[in-house]
């Protein structure tokens, strides 16, 4: 096969995509890159990766008002839905990990994510673990940002997919997600 014909989607595109959310130390990322690596074919986008894309204007979530960085924040999420969308054709089940507490933010995923159906999974150990989560971890967080469990509950409330992972292991947690979810890794 040469170079010039090498088909990079497969065909047979995978069962959708995971959209694993919560407050920042609720195990997102680690929960994402251990159900990626349950499937043959997986891809983890971490959505904090690809703001650190952006060399410079780059503007993080702070819990003062800031509208750049608001519209940054759909800007990821944008950039994250065009990755999955591609893994996605090209055979690889998309695993992508955000905060995301406000009911915008999880409708625009929805419509911005077209390649399949989004399984979107609220992790949510709860404000108290996800601190001392935080506090335990190597990457150093500026703000404390537990106020936040308040706004996702509130307005996520009627979402199908909450996992109380305070007392799971990270693979006890991938387990739940897998039933809460229907899909099978082989």
């Amino acid at each position: 096969m040469a170079w010039a014909h090498v088909p990079v989607d497969t065909g047979s595109p995978a069962a959708g995509a995971v959209l694993l959310i919560g407050i920042p130390g609720s195990g997102k990322s680690t929960v994402a890159a251990a159900l990626a690596a349950r499937f043959t074919a997986a891809a983890h986008i971490e959505v904090d990766a690809l703001q650190e894309l952006i060399v410079s204007g780059g503007r993080w979530p702070s819990p003062e008002r800031d509208e750049e960085a608001d519209r940054q924040i759909f800007l990821r999420a944008r950039n994250a839905c065009l990755l999955a969308d591609s893994f996605l054709a090209a055979g690889f089940l998309p695993v992508i990990d955000d905060v995301v507490v406000r009911r915008a933010h999880l409708d625009f995923y929805r419509a911005a994510f077209t390649g399949g159906p989004l399984h979107p999974v609220i992790l949510a150990p709860g404000a108290a673990k996800a601190l001392e989560r935080n506090l335990a971890r190597d990457k150093t967080l500026t703000t404390n940002w537990s106020f936040l469990e308040t706004a996702m509950r509130d307005e996520l409330a009627d979402e199908k997919i909450w996992i109380d992972s305070a007392e799971l292991t990270v693979e006890e947690t991938v387990d739940a997600v897998l039933a809460a979810t229907g899909l099978h890794a082989p």
